[in-house]
């Protein structure tokens, strides 16, 4: 009699615990921008650095910047990765879609390449304040070999966010990248 108490207690408890966990939060995606029509021929091979950032973009949290700077992770949501690798990723397809260059690759991969992309996310958040969600990214086309600064620009886009929740700051999120991402492959192929 004391044993199946026992269990039935512990039973009991382990349900307890674990409906305590909450529901696991959504997992969202970023895109990249569609293959453009047919190939252009390119001599630039560009290697895309993962954007470096301040410690809570380092995550794969949906960020909120609250009225005063103060930052916070929204609850019920996450990236499908870290951001910056995120990022890093998009920007690779992207510029890979556009049928523009001879080769586009991660520093890792060992491919010689003409320049290298750094980029910073300066931000990366949905803003209380104004209901918006803002992609802010800073980047530098470095020569390879001479580390000369090419080219350098910030690209920033705002997109209204319906309410203040994860599904609706990661869809802001994304269509703002999507803004970013179409003009930094326009600067990158322009040549500048």
């Amino acid at each position: 009699m004391v044993r199946s108490s026992h269990i039935a207690a512990a039973a009991l408890l382990a349900a307890f615990l674990g409906g305590c966990g909450g529901a696991a939060p959504l997992t969202f995606d970023l895109a990249a921008l569609p293959a453009a029509g047919r190939p252009i021929a390119a001599g630039r091979s560009i290697v895309v650095s993962e954007p470096v950032s301040i410690q809570p973009f380092e995550a794969d949290r949906i960020i909120v910047r609250e009225n005063g700077g103060a930052l916070s992770f929204l609850g019920g949501g996450q990236w499908a990765d870290r951001l910056p690798r995120l990022i890093q990723t998009r920007l690779i397809q992207s510029l890979e879609n556009s049928g523009r260059l001879r080769s586009v690759s991660r520093p890792g991969d060992k491919v010689v390449a003409d320049y290298q992309l750094i980029s910073e996310i300066r931000a990366f958040d949905v803003q209380s304040g104004t209901g918006e969600a803002v992609v802010d990214l800073s980047l530098k086309l470095v020569a390879d070999g001479t580390g000369k600064v090419a080219a350098a620009r910030i690209f920033t886009a705002r997109v209204p966010v319906s309410k203040i929740d994860a599904g609706s700051g990661a869809r802001a999120l994304d269509q703002a990248l999507t803004v970013v991402l179409a003009d930094v492959v326009r600067w990158v192929n322009s040549g500048r």
